[in-house]
């Protein structure tokens, strides 16, 4: 494989097309930091994802050019992917369903597919049916399924994947917060949101079923009785929201939801304690965000969480609100406990893959798959 610019005098750089859906799970990030990367090696890269998705990532202004992923039937995403994946060396897509979609525009060409899975899929009834053959689709059609946590490499194992294995997802690192030092604009955060006397308690993701929001309301209940009272402050949008707003006017609880923000490092760097009630994602952008910001973080043990925090967090049990409730009070009443937490979090932020660690292991994956001696 050549990764050097392609001349007139010399071989045209390996092509490799992208295919991503709505960027959620932490893949839109992914996919615009390995996009950066693959580019900087000298690859001609294409991303196929929706326009809505472009916009959040603007994949266009790292080098790769941009094919818009048709939002209609299936038949016409397939179409747009097969187009963009002419002439192609490797197609590279980003959940099961972009794996399916791309297994589908790929039937008939030699061309390897590698898929990422980068979060579960919850889905009941049907769709959980409908969901499990995606799954089983993507995964045995891929030369390659890259799980970004142990338990998704398991599930593709079990979907049939021929080839799964374990990939650290290439998440940038996180945009530049106030300094340590800038205690006014942590400050003015904190008024801004009218913490000033109170515990500062962050939350961060879209406002789904199955995101651990009940639980964490049921928590808030608890951090109702304390004096001063904390405040815990959610930032994301999505289908939820109306229903979480409801429950938390009728029972007066210590919750603003504050909707989508640009500013989730400035609101980090403002927090007392970052929260994460469930996640569905290999390796949750919050963590990540938490940990390299030293923010003292209780989170839900459920996929790549506790392997990606080791001992830099405190860990509870999913879907239970008691036991978050009082893992975050017991940070909150032991400062000694938050700063242990906080210099455990960067020592093991510290420990993780780079983002050039995972284009690196990705571009050497598709050396293997496109080496003429298969090697």
């Amino acid at each position: 494989m050549s990764t050097s610019p392609g001349t007139s005098h010399g071989p045209s750089p390996l092509h490799t097309v992208q295919v991503l859906g709505n960027g959620g799970g932490g893949s839109g990030a992914h996919v615009r930091s390995l996009a950066d990367g693959l580019v900087a090696h000298g690859l001609a890269v294409t991303v196929v994802a929706p326009c809505a998705t472009e916009d959040a990532y603007e994949f266009t202004a790292g080098g790769a050019s941009f094919v818009p992923l048709h939002s209609g039937p299936n038949a016409l995403a397939v179409a747009s992917i097969r187009a963009a994946s002419e002439g192609a060396g490797v197609v590279h897509a980003h959940g099961p369903r972009a794996g399916s979609l791309a297994a589908l525009a790929l039937r008939g060409r030699p061309t390897p597919l590698v898929v990422t899975w980068h979060a579960r899929v919850r889905a009941r009834g049907a769709r959980a049916h409908l969901v499990r053959l995606m799954e089983r689709h993507a995964a045995r059609a891929a030369a390659v399924v890259l799980g970004a946590s142990s338990d998704l490499v398991d599930t593709a194992r079990r979907r049939g994947a021929r080839d799964a294995r374990l990939a650290s997802p290439a998440l940038p690192s996180p945009r530049g917060a106030p300094r340590d030092d800038d205690e006014y604009a942590r400050y003015k955060t904190r008024a801004e949101l009218g913490a000033v006397a109170r515990p500062l308690l962050l939350t961060v993701g879209r406002l789904e079923p199955g995101r651990g929001y009940d639980s964490l309301l049921d928590a808030a209940r608890v951090w109702r009785d304390e004096d001063p009272e904390p405040l815990l402050v959610v930032a994301g949008e999505g289908s939820q929201r109306p229903l979480l707003q409801r429950r938390i006017e009728e029972e007066n609880l210590p919750v603003q939801l504050v909707g989508r923000r640009d500013d989730v490092p400035e609101l980090l760097a403002a927090a007392d304690v970052a929260v994460l009630p469930h996640c569905r994602e290999g390796r949750p952008v919050l963590v990540h965000e938490a940990l390299c910001a030293g923010i003292p973080l209780v989170a839900a043990a459920v996929g790549g969480v506790p392997d990606m925090v080791g001992e830099a967090a405190e860990l509870v049990p999913p879907d239970d609100g008691e036991a978050l409730a009082h893992a975050v009070l017991r940070l909150l009443h032991d400062p000694l406990r938050c700063e242990r937490l906080t210099e455990a979090g960067r020592a093991q932020s510290a420990a993780w893959p780079t983002p050039d660690d995972a284009v690196a292991h990705v571009l050497a994956v598709y050396d293997e798959l496109t080496s003429p001696d298969g090697e």
